[in-house]
């Protein structure tokens, strides 16, 4: 697939999807989503990328759903009986989905605003990593829309259920400081030192073990729907994968040498 509303970049194990329509804010359209897929699609295939970065292009994140009346925002269902119900299923759920599928590693580099759809976008990243210019809530209530991309599933899973209510309902926004203390981001950095903490994290996490890294990742998400019981199985059968891998063999030799490990995801 070509990609005319997003850039996809590869390099040093690391993949970056960036957003690209900073004229709408990086407002989504049904092509923006579809190609955000098809990137997400080729970064899980490819075992040479070990991470993902996802950023804004210009002064946005993602301001949520593409209001401009662009020929780009208009959907192909809203002719259909069941359009609306058939526009999210097709569209921004599949990419929530997609995101929050994805084994390796997803930063979100929140660069400027990331509202509504938005930041449901920015909370599919397992860490997020936003500029001190960063703005993020949920503004869908402005409009009487709702919170429907996923954010009613994850905005209380991440800020407690009251302060997500509040959030949604009065249509709130809140500076970068803030949302870390909300639990909507994981670290505030001046914003020219945006792009360089990212690329540091994202250097580490390439050069970790990638088995174990893909799996810690997993666990600890489907252990959240886990019985402790169930949990611990689940770490029992995920060990038969680490332990005999040859990255951790890689992982004894290296300490007992006192040199720096090299990981093959193997």
């Amino acid at each position: 697939m070509d990609f005319n509303y997003i850039r996809f970049e590869v390099g040093d194990r690391v993949a970056r999807i960036t957003l690209n329509s900073p004229k709408t804010l990086n407002g989504y359209h049904e092509a923006m989503l579809a190609e955000l897929c098809a990137a997400v699609q080729r970064v899980r295939e490819d075992d040479e990328i070990r991470v993902l970065v996802l950023t804004g292009a210009g002064d946005a994140f993602c301001s949520g759903g593409d209001v401009s009346g662009s020929k780009q925002s208009a959907s192909r269902f809203h002719h259909q009986k069941m359009g609306y119900l058939l526009e999210m299923r097709e569209g921004m759920h599949q990419t929530v989905l997609s995101l929050t599928r994805l084994d390796k590693p997803l930063i979100g580099a929140i660069n400027g605003a990331a509202v509504a759809g938005g930041l449901t976008l920015a909370l599919c990243c397992d860490l997020r990593i936003a500029s001190d210019r960063a703005r993020l809530g949920d503004t869908a209530v402005r409009f009487g829309l709702l919170p429907d991309e996923g954010g009613a599933y994850l905005f209380p899973r991440f800020m407690g259920l009251d302060r997500a209510l509040k959030m949604s309902m009065l249509g709130e926004v809140y500076d970068a400081q803030t949302a870390m203390q909300l639990g909507l981001v994981t670290e505030v950095v001046p914003h020219d030192r945006l792009y360089p903490r990212v690329d540091e994290i994202a250097a580490r996490l390439a050069q970790g073990p990638p088995l174990a890294i893909r799996l810690a990742k997993r666990m600890m998400y489907k252990q959240q729907e886990m019985t402790l019981v169930n949990a611990l199985e689940d770490a029992a059968l995920s060990v038969m994968i680490t332990n005999p891998s040859e990255d951790a063999r890689e992982g004894i030799r290296a300490f007992l040498k006192k040199r720096k490990p090299e990981f093959k995801g193997r």
